[in-house]
């Protein structure tokens, strides 16, 4: 098979798609020839070495696949050869064959794209693990949304929505206030004109939940915006490691802050989310009544480019990789 391989030698960690090993397909596993993949920022991460795959996951890229069944291991129940299959991938998404398995495979209705299916599984089980099972987000609260047009973000509010919950976001330019506006954001703050917790609070009396994709830089202003009892979940660090922490505000409001990783998680685990997200949310999905954004779609070769889309901060939802 062919799979996108990164140089670790050269200057920009280049990406080339090149012939390499099949990957083996265990008992439990079923081999599907992947259609689509999707780019995280997990995978820019690990393009320059500060993201490993964990312990026996594929050594190439992609956390995310929509594909057809090739083969069924031994062990493996509920697949057959054809079936249109789409999972989280803990690696190996940017390739043409991927080893998953069978508890993790989801089917993908008759009416979606391969390439619409493999915008789902990353963000859509990030954002429910970590709104729902991590912060315990219930109807009638208010979530603050970081990064409200991107990927993970599309998908939180359209949950929180869902869920009967009032959503803020911040975003960093009119398109992608207004498109999270569309999605069901009541307040959008455009970060780079105004202070967001001020915004907030000018707004309502604070927020119950934070889905935090900034950290360090954002913390101060994250505790200035939760309510007694509030939540806030830190799901990346594009902000920073480091911020400064006020014990007082976190004693006085009863604050808890989560740290929250999803792709080193054991199989155990990621399976109670695939379970968990489908008896609350799949259906929504395959109604339409919620539904992943897609930027853009390129090629696999294009891989690059893709990259530099998120680099640059240019995309409002997810960029695809067309494999077949």
């Amino acid at each position: 098979m062919k799979a996108t391989v990164v140089d670790s030698d050269s200057p920009d960690h280049s990406l080339s798609w090149r012939d390499v090993p099949d990957p083996p397909c265990g008992s439990e596993e079923v081999l599907v020839d992947i259609h689509a993949t999707a780019v995280n920022r997990a995978d820019l991460l690990q393009r320059s070495g500060h993201y490993p795959p964990p312990p026996g996951a594929s050594p190439y890229l992609g956390l995310e696949m929509s594909g057809t069944v090739a083969a069924v291991g031994a062990s493996a129940t509920g697949w057959q050869p054809g079936d249109r299959v789409c999972a989280l991938l803990a690696g190996g998404g940017y390739a043409e064959k991927t080893a998953v398995h069978h508890q993790m495979l989801v089917p993908v209705p008759d009416h979606w794209s391969f390439t619409a299916a493999a915008a789902v599984p990353e963000v859509f089980y990030t954002a429910f693990l970590n709104l729902f099972l991590e912060a315990g987000l219930k109807s009638g609260e208010t979530v603050l949304i970081h990064g409200g047009a991107s990927g993970v973000g599309t998908a939180a509010i359209q949950l929180a929505r869902e869920a009967g919950c009032r959503v803020v976001a911040t975003a960093g330019s009119q398109e992608k206030v207004d498109r999270c506006r569309s999605l069901g954001a009541e307040l959008v703050v455009n970060y780079r004109n105004r202070d967001f917790a001020d915004a907030v609070l000018d707004h309502c009396d604070g927020v119950d939940v934070i889905l935090d994709i900034v950290a360090g830089s954002y913390l101060e202003q994250n505790l200035k915006s939760l309510k007694l009892c509030g939540r806030l979940v830190v799901i990346s660090l594009l902000g920073g490691s480091a911020g400064s922490l006020d014990l007082a505000a976190v004693l006085s409001k009863r604050l808890r802050i989560i740290g929250s990783l999803l792709r080193s998680r054991p199989l155990e685990e990621k399976i109670a989310i695939v379970r968990q997200f489908d008896d609350r949310f799949w259906q929504l999905l395959v109604d339409g009544r919620v539904a992943p954004v897609i930027h853009q779609v390129l090629p696999v070769t294009a891989a690059e480019e893709a990259h530099q889309i998120l680099a640059d901060n240019r995309n409002i939802g997810k960029v695809l990789l067309q494999i077949r």
